[in-house]
């Protein structure tokens, strides 16, 4: 039995960017898609609908435009020492995302997560629709899957721990155990257990009584 389940947010928690917004860049439409993103992590817009808007804008893009993206990303300082911490301890660490399968399949192993989910984005001959291919991974599929991993791993909900910086983490927030607010907007600090204000996810073992 697992004894604790942490489930980060990717963008702007695991890592240091926004990966849409470095995929737009790629179409001339960073400006246009980083407005939008940021509504939505205040939480005046719906994800879903900013998601569906956002994407619209990288249709007909190449799937080098991905790598690219990817190639740009940065781990946030202290997702090494967080993980290897909770490993120590015996627990698992996971990512939900809002953002895109096509660049966390690659920076998850190599992060050494227990599981990842993420959005996938539709491709027709090598080139993106501008739709997004299955379900939408909002707020309330991020609580789902926090909820099924605590189950699938044998984790008592009230072990498990969320965190988070944006409107789209808050369901999964108040579902776990733990809610921690990481370089948060002000309605998720508001409403998290926990707030931390550094970008160093090594601050979050002391408050989950682990060592680094």
């Amino acid at each position: 039995m697992t004894s604790i389940l942490v489930v980060l947010d990717v963008d702007s928690t695991l890592i240091d960017e926004e990966v849409i917004e470095l995929i737009a860049a790629e179409a001339g439409r960073e400006t246009e898609v980083r407005e939008v993103t940021e509504r939505a992590m205040r939480g005046e817009i719906d994800f879903a609908d900013s998601l569906r808007h956002r994407v619209r804008a990288l249709a007909g893009l190449e799937l080098a435009a991905i790598d690219r993206a990817a190639a740009r990303v940065h781990p946030t300082r202290g997702v090494d020492a967080l993980v290897a911490g909770v490993h120590a301890a015996g627990g698992a660490v996971c990512a939900v995302s809002g953002g895109f399968h096509e660049v966390l399949d690659g920076l998850a192993p190599r992060l050494g997560l227990d599981r990842w989910r993420a959005n996938r984005l539709e491709v027709t001959d090598g080139l993106l629709t501008g739709e997004v291919r299955g379900p939408i991974i909002d707020a309330e599929a991020k609580a789902a899957t926090l909820r099924e991993w605590a189950d699938e791993l044998g984790v008592p909900i009230e072990c498990t721990v969320a965190i988070g910086d944006g409107a789209n983490d808050l369901r999964m927030m108040a579902v776990a155990g733990l809610g921690i607010a990481f370089d948060a907007k002000p309605k998720v600090r508001a409403e998290a257990d926990l707030v931390i204000d550094r970008r160093d996810l090594s601050q979050a073992l002391p408050l989950l009584g682990l060592r680094g």
